[in-house]
């Protein structure tokens, strides 16, 4: 190299890059020479390196640069000092240019990799080094030029390089524009692979650029066809259009897909429900299980759970319930949340009958429901003519010690208000208050109104309840 690095490049952060410090793999004598390359003065590196009397072995050298990113300067003046008595080996050369190019040291870089050129050790490792750190530099221009120099330096530009540099600037945010500019002007002389495309559409996920991901796919299923193997491609195609609520797109490619025997893994359904969810699309959600699962991909409990909470918040009891009768074949058996959300739902849209059924059905499962749930169904059962349902409820709660029982007994209590059974009232009420269960003040008004239009004996049986009731609220 012979360009001088200037000592006070003081751009670079001091802890940007990893040193040998913690890093478990350093020779004790590479750490030695490691902390003359981090803290040596300028001029007296190549002096300490000497008087520390260690052979530079190659080991030593390439342990060094790995962790010497930190201090371009003395790591290239311990290049030339390690390379007197031996010459370098080309990973220590790719070390050194990968190190000048992650600095921004690109006229130093250009110096090191004609230095390379001359002892013919340039690889196209050395140049896709040079892509990622243009890239990265902001400098994608520079990196194509790059490429176009490729040959002079001895390096076939070949598939494998288009592929790198595309990789390259595809990276960085919002540059798939340049990739797809890039592509443009070499794929009629390279020819693509399935590779090429799977990196533009990976950067048209990334950029959520729904419009350049189809025409990239169209392009590709013509030049390299359908395979199982182009799995990263077509996954960064579905991605791209259901994150960009392309749902009927991306469902309409699954069934081409099924039909190429080239459907997406678990992995990909599993995330593009996750969307669906977040999109609120039970709709689209659907149709991407029904493919799934007519696909022979065997959903687990949570997936299930994902799914039938989205159709339970769009009431879609249908489709629930059908997933539901479903679990079990594959192994996935419901849990106490998968049952809550279908009662909760058969609550919500007031199915009564489909209640106490549903009911009966989780507790035979020994899956009952949560404390609220059972309060939504018990006043939903009152006002929906099924008292004796909600009173079955109630009973089942104080049987089997749920609690908190609270929310439900008050809804029993304005249930048998509203139907003006009193004698079911006054017992209810009073083992309630035994039972140290919270009355509102609310519900006892009610209570009270239901006792006081009966009559003077009704009046002096509410008279005798409000009294143990503000005692037990005393006591509390």
């Amino acid at each position: 190299m012979a360009a001088e690095i200037p000592s006070s490049h003081t751009s670079i952060p001091p802890t940007r890059f990893p040193t040998h410090h913690g890093a478990a793999d350093v020779h004790p004598q590479a750490r030695i020479l490691c902390d003359i390359v981090a803290t040596a003065p300028a001029h007296e590196v190549e002096a300490r390196l000497a008087s520390s009397l260690i052979e530079p072995e190659p080991e030593f050298i390439q342990q060094v640069l790995k962790h010497s990113y930190n201090s371009p300067s003395a790591a290239a003046k311990f290049f030339r000092w390690s390379g007197l008595e031996r010459s370098h080996t080309p990973y220590s050369w790719n070390l050194m240019v990968d190190m000048l190019g992650k600095n921004k040291l690109f006229d130093p870089m250009w110096d090191a990799i004609r230095s390379m050129k001359q002892e013919g050790l340039l690889s196209l490792t050395t140049f896709v080094s040079v892509f990622e750190n243009y890239c990265i530099a902001g400098r994608i221009d520079d990196a194509v030029m790059t490429f176009g120099v490729l040959e002079r330096y001895g390096i076939q530009p070949d598939t494998v390089a288009v592929n790198s540099l595309l990789s390259a600037i595809c990276r960085e945010d919002n540059r798939i524009g340049k990739a797809l500019e890039f592509f443009e002007r070499v794929k009629g002389k390279i020819p693509p692979d399935a590779d090429s495309y799977a990196i533009l559409l990976e950067g048209c996920e990334k950029e959520g650029n729904v419009a350049k991901a189809k025409v990239t796919f169209g392009e590709m299923v013509i030049r390299v066809g359908w395979s199982p193997e182009y799995m990263y491609a077509y996954d960064a195609l579905l991605n791209t259009l259901v994150r960009g609520a392309q749902g009927d797109e991306a469902i309409k490619f699954l069934q081409v897909m099924k039909g190429k025997n080239c459907l997406p893994g678990l992995r990909f359904f599993s995330n593009a429900l996750d969307i669906f969810v977040k999109q609120n699309d039970s709709a689209h959600a659907i149709l991407l299980w029904d493919i799934m699962v007519g696909s022979g991909l065997i959903p687990d409990l949570m997936m299930y759970n994902v799914i039938i909470s989205l159709l339970t918040s769009n009431n879609d009891i249908d489709n629930a319930f059908r997933l539901l009768d479903e679990m079990a074949f594959h192994g996935a058996f419901p849990n106490s949340l998968t049952y809550n959300m279908i009662f909760g739902c058969l609550i919500k849209n007031g199915k009564v009958r489909e209640v106490g059924k549903f009911f009966i059905e989780m507790i035979k499962n020994e899956w009952d429901p949560t404390p609220a749930n059972f309060a939504a169904a018990i006043k939903m059962l009152f006002d929906g003519d099924d008292p004796e349902m909600a009173i079955e409820l109630w009973k089942y709660m104080a049987k089997n010690n749920i609690s908190p029982r609270d929310d439900s007994g008050n809804a029993v209590l304005l249930g048998l208000c509203n139907l003006g059974r009193l004698s079911e009232l006054r017992r209810f009420v009073e083992k309630m208050i035994d039972e140290r269960i919270i009355i509102s003040e609310s519900t006892m008004t009610k209570v009270k109104n239901a006792f006081y239009k009966e009559g003077k004996c009704a009046r002096e049986i509410y008279d005798t309840i409000s009294r143990k009731w503000k005692s037990s609220c005393l006591q509390a």
